[in-house]
């Protein structure tokens, strides 16, 4: 994805890109026959888009250049993918480039405009269809069923923390009062609430009873929809038992200590993506290293953060998780070895190097079925 092994011939493509906005296109092209680049601002419409690109492509032919290849990207952003998967439908390839991977300016203050975005866009689309590596990186562009399917895991995330911030707030309301032994979450919460009294032997005021019963209601709706969502993938996974995800996903679920949450998480974020090798699934969870080095400067300032922040959590909770559950694994004692000192700074860092390798031993596991040495898996 770092560079484009297609042949390029720029006399016969016409070359676009999108810097897209909530309330309006910016199109720049590169024509072939056509010496100044036109620029064009458009509303969000795909449909006019597709209009400008056939006018561009007449322009072309008028001056006696055949177009035999239309080529737009755009940085990937709040839109997601759709119009890349729409341009496609229409014949046009469409890519989505990831922004952190455009070279920019390093002055201070540079200027940033729409326009100069554009050209940036257009420099290094440019050198990544000639071939030329690291000018850009495009990100894969999944189907619309691959991105549907992630969205029951990261809704049931929103809705966790919701029940977190809802039981911390009701928590923080009754230990205003003196009251710290009320547990929101208890199934008989809400009649337990009419007999809670204050160290002065008080009932809950008035406001502060009616807070607290909308306070429940809001809980018991929250778990409600949270076990809709655990039911209905239980129900996915006993409906298409051999859909190759779900296959991922009872298979990561054998191993003690990971459940079928997390399994899910890791497969649809990572583990099912077509990634190269083992450094490419560690890149794309944002577990390497950011090496800073300089002439005799030798530094590390830590996780580059560049991947998937939701796989990069889950993995280091799941790999603190790990050493609990399997104490006899060889990740388990590769750690406990390097860590004898019992130094804090130490733990923190070899738990991140830790969950490297147990994505990586993840990810091996569902792919060629070897599972990690030592690891105890539940019976299939």
């Amino acid at each position: 994805m770092s560079r484009s092994l297609a042949k390029f011939d720029q006399d016969t493509t016409l070359i676009a890109v999108i810097e897209m906005s909530q309330s309006s296109w910016l199109v720049a092209g590169i024509v072939p026959g056509i010496e100044r680049h036109p620029l064009k601002k458009l509303a969000v419409d795909e449909r006019v888009l597709l209009q400008l690109l056939q006018r561009w492509q007449d322009e072309a032919v008028r001056i006696g250049r055949k177009i035999e290849r239309t080529t737009v990207a755009f940085e990937a952003g709040r839109d997601g993918f759709w119009l890349a998967r729409w341009l496609r439908a229409h014949d046009i390839e469409a890519y989505v480039i990831h922004p952190t991977s455009v070279a920019v300016s390093r002055e201070h203050r540079r200027a940033k405009t729409d326009r100069l975005d554009t050209e940036l866009l257009k420099r290094a689309f440019l050198g990544w269809l000639r071939g030329e590596p690291d000018h850009c990186s495009m990100a894969a562009i999944p189907t619309i069923e691959e991105e549907d399917a992630k969205r029951p895991h990261r809704e049931r995330e929103s809705l966790v923390a919701e029940r977190t911030r809802i039981v911390n707030r009701m928590k923080g309301c009754l230990a205003r009062l003196g009251i710290r032994t009320f547990r929101p979450t208890l199934q008989r919460a809400k009649n337990l609430l009419a007999t809670l009294r204050t160290p002065e032997g008080t009932p809950l005021p008035p406001n502060a009873l009616a807070e607290m019963g909308r306070d429940l209601a809001r809980l018991h709706f929250v778990q409600d929809q949270i076990h809709q969502i655990e039911t209905a993938r239980l129900e996915r996974l006993e409906q298409a038992p051999d859909e190759k995800s779900h296959v991922m996903v009872r298979l990561l679920a054998r191993v003690i200590g990971v459940g079928i949450e997390t399994a899910d998480m890791l497969v649809r974020e990572v583990l099912s993506r077509n990634l190269r090798d083992r450094r490419a699934v560690a890149r794309y969870a944002g577990l390497t290293g950011a090496p800073d080095e300089s002439g005799s400067k030798r530094r590390e300032k830590g996780l580059a953060r560049a991947g998937n922040a939701r796989v990069r959590r889950g993995m280091i909770q799941l790999a603190w998780r790990f050493l609990i559950f399997q104490k006899e694994s060889a990740l388990a004692h590769w750690y406990r070895s390097r860590t004898v000192d019992a130094r804090h700074g130490t733990r923190k860092s070899l738990i991140v190097a830790m969950a490297r390798k147990l994505l990586i031993e993840l990810w091996r596991f569902v792919t060629t079925g070897q599972a990690p040495v030592g690891v105890e898996l539940r019976p299939a």
